[in-house]
Order: structure tokens, then C-alpha cells, then sequence
């Protein structure tokens, strides 16, 4: 019977990754997801197909590194339970407020209220006291370079007054509308040219928006999209968590559905840390948080890990040219062994893992990442039922930089497609 039902899911997988994955000129500003910006999202469709395909209404559906939290509402729309797992606080502020229904009514309300107090704290010279009180030395000067003396005291009138907001779901709604208008595609009201696609640039001739205007327009369109949230009497998990180390029981996992960072390493930090520093974050302890991520090119000592045999192969070629990113390539492995590990053990029995990587390239060699994933995962038990290529939509899978120097390996060269890898646990 069992084994029935093991052909019977890997033939709805293959038939799945057989399908159009690639999703150009679909909307994907629909429920939640458009509240904030985020890099490297994948279209709320890709979860979605499999969501569908794999799984039953009242499972439980989980992304063990969920980012700005995609497969988490499209299990909630699709009245699955949705877990998610991340170490990055903006994702899990984001995670949150994108996965919690609210009362648009009294939000808004609530909202026009912010507004006006702010505004009249922004006329106090108390503002500029709270200011020079609110960050650590090294965080001030963050705040320094990268927002203007006017945005800070706009920024702070808008923190204070959402810090006084009781109601605990909504305070974090209306803070992560401000974030929103902090990390954007253009930059929001900082001095930073671009703060989704790539690494921030100065922007000396830039002149920031009115930080209160910008929270009104956008507290809009966020009430618009958290009102098409429509729960089918399911629940969302956002928690923080590492995917090294899942706090979750064996087998309890119905579908896994995870895009997991570059093995390059993706910098979300770099970017998040524009809006986390408004929230009491001080850039040190951020950047001590960043060195913790998967794919982090601080090289942590994983020389002794013994991975599949094309993938130590790969790491010869790369070591001929840069011993240093050899042995990052290395940790980025092992790590992602203990990800898929971790996978293995939460998922039950004749159940799906969908893993959505993209390529990456190390001193001009192609380090086949799909391929070195796929190998890790057969070797821990998988039944690798296919690895397919999809092509990005360029327009809207947006892509940061890369922790370091900008080198040959730089995002824009080699981002035009990603693999679906699709995994079986038998």
C-alpha cells in the first residue's frame, strides 16, 4: 500500500516540475505579498502549484527559510497551515504582519491617528532629544551618512508615536509599513540609490521624500493588500528558527517549499539593516547576526565535511583559482547539508520537498549549486525526482549583492535562471 502511494506522489511531483514554472506576466501583487519589498522573492505562483498539487486542505505546509514569507500565505490562502523558519528579523517582522488578518476599519483609523500625532511631535524640539538618545555611537553614525537630518527626526516622530500604539498586531502593522518605505526599490527616504535590487549606493544629489507623506500613501495601499488576506479557517507559524536546526518534531511536515540563498551568499542584512536600526537593532549586533547566515562568506571551519563527489570536484576546480573561496563554497555545502538533513527529518513519509536555487559562479566557474544540492540530498535518502530550469521574470525577481568585493561572480552576470529541485522521502 505504501509503496503505492510513494509512485503514486512521485508521479504528481514529476508531473508537476514537468509543467511552465516560469510564471512571466502573472500578478503577483495579489493577497499580502506586495507589502514590502524583499530580494530575490519567487512568484507566490511557484508555491502555489505545489501547494495544490501535494498536499490536502488542513496540512501542514513549511518554509524552513522563508524570507519575506511567500509560501506561508500562499498555504494560508490555500487553506493549508503554514510554518516558516528565519534568523532575519525584518523577514520574520514582515512574515508576520503579512500572515495576520486585521480590522482594516479600525486600522485605518488608527493609522490617521499616527499620522496626526507625529506630525505634531515632529514640531517639538524634543524630537532632536530623543533622537540623540535612541542609537549607540556606531549606530548614529549609520543613521548619519545614510538618512538626512530632516528624514531622521520624520523617521523618529513616526517610531515613537507606533511605539505608543497598545494593540500589539497593529503596532507591528504599522511598523512594517514604515520599514516599507525605508527598504525599496528606489531607496525609499534614505540617502541610498537602491536598497532591493543591489548593494546600497550613496546617493549625494538625492532628495528624500517626506517620511510622513510617503507612511500615508503607503499605509493605503498595505490596508488594501492585508485586507485581501482570506483565511480558510488555517494558521500561520512565523518563528525564529534556524533551518541548520529545526525546532520541529519528526515527521510532521505534510510539504516543504524553500528558495535558500545563493551559494555566493545573498546580503539581505546589508539592506534590512536601514529600517532594523529604527526599531532598536544596533548595526553590531546585526552584523554579528549576518556572519550566522547560511551562505555567509564569513569561512567557518568546515574543512573536515565530506560532501558527494561532484561537489569536491567543484571545490578543487575553484581552489585552483581562490583557496579562500573554496573553502567558502565548502561551508555554504556542508551547511545546506545540515538544511536538507533537517528537511529529511521533519518531512513525513511520502512527502515533497521543493528546493528553488539558482546558479552561481566562483572566480568564473560555474559551481552547479542545483546539481551539488541534488547529490547532498539523494545521499541523505531523497529520491531525487527531478531537477528542471526556470527562467527568471527579470522585471520582478529582484536581486541583491553578494557579501565582498564586486568580482567577476557579480549577481547581474549570472542571474537568469534558477532549478526546481524536487524531492521525494519515500
Amino acid at each position: 500500500m505504501r509503496q503505492g502511494q510513494t509512485l503514486h506522489t512521485r508521479a504528481k511531483l514529476k508531473m508537476l516540475l514537468e509543467g511552465d514554472l516560469n510564471f512571466h506576466g502573472v500578478d503577483s501583487s495579489y493577497a499580502s505579498h506586495d507589502m514590502h519589498a524583499f530580494a530575490a522573492k519567487f512568484p507566490p505562483q511557484l508555491p502555489r502549484e505545489f501547494i495544490h498539487g501535494l498536499t490536502d486542505p488542513g496540512d501542514l505546509v513549511l518554509d524552513p527559510m522563508m524570507g519575506s514569507g511567500t509560501t506561508v500565505v500562499e498555504a494560508l490562502l490555500a487553506g493549508r497551515h503554514g510554518i516558516g523558519l528565519d534568523i532575519d528579523p525584518l523577514a520574520l517582522r514582515l512574515s508576520h504582519a503579512k500572515t495576520t488578518p486585521l480590522n482594516t476599519d479600525s486600522l485605518h483609523k488608527m493609522s490617521h491617528k499616527v499620522i496626526a500625532q507625529a506630525r505634531t511631535l515632529l514640531s517639538k524640539k524634543t524630537i532632536d532629544q530623543r533622537l540623540s538618545q535612541h542609537f549607540d555611537e556606531r549606530t548614529k553614525a549609520f543613521i548619519d551618512y545614510w538618512f538626512l537630518p530632516a528624514t531622521q527626526r520624520e523617521i523618529m516622530a513616526l517610531v515613537l508615536t507606533i511605539q505608543s500604539v497598545s494593540h500589539v498586531v497593529a503596532r507591528r502593522f504599522l511598523a512594517l509599513t514604515l520599514s516599507s518605505i525605508i527598504v525599496t526599490k528606489s531607496g525609499g527616504v534614505s540617502r541610498a540609490r537602491d536598497l532591493a535590487h543591489s548593494r546600497p549606493h550613496l546617493d549625494t544629489t538625492k532628495v528624500p521624500q517626506n517620511a510622513l507623506d510617503q507612511f500615508s500613501i503607503k499605509i493605503q495601499k498595505n490596508l488594501q493588500s492585508i485586507a485581501r488576506l482570506k483565511l480558510n479557517h488555517t494558521r500561520a507559524m512565523p518563528l525564529a528558527g534556524d533551518a541548520r536546526t529545526m525546532p520541529l518534531r519528526d515527521a510532521t511536515i505534510d510539504l516543504i517549499v524553500t528558495s535558500p540563498p545563493y551559494a555566493n551568499a545573498i546580503d539581505y542584512m546589508r539592506a534590512h539593516k536601514f529600517s532594523l536600526v529604527w526599531f532598536g537593532e544596533s548595526v553590531v549586533h546585526l552584523s554579528k547576526l549576518r556572519a550566522a547566515y547560511v551562505g555567509s562568506e564569513r569561512n567557518r571551519d568546515m574543512q573536515g565535511a565530506k560532501l558527494p563527489e561532484r561537489a569536491e570536484g567543484i571545490i578543487r576546480q575553484v581552489a585552483q583559482h581562490d583557496r579562500t573561496k573554496a573553502g567558502i563554497l565548502r561551508t555554504y555545502l556542508a551547511e545546506m547539508t545540515s538544511v536538507l538533513a533537517e528537511m529529511y527529518r521533519v518531512l513525513r513519509h511520502n512527502a515533497c520537498a521543493i528546493v528553488v536555487i539558482g546558479p552561481s559562479v566562483m572566480r568564473g566557474i560555474n559551481v552547479q549549486t542545483h546539481h551539488c544540492l541534488a547529490d547532498i540530498a539523494m545521499g541523505l535518502g531523497f529520491d531525487v525526482v527531478g531537477v528542471v530550469q526556470r527562467v527568471l521574470d527579470r522585471d520582478k525577481r529582484m536581486m541583491p549583492a553578494r557579501f565582498g568585493k564586486q568580482t567577476d561572480s557579480m549577481i547581474e552576470q549570472r542571474m537568469h535562471e534558477e532549478y526546481v529541485i524536487g524531492l521525494l522521502k519515500e
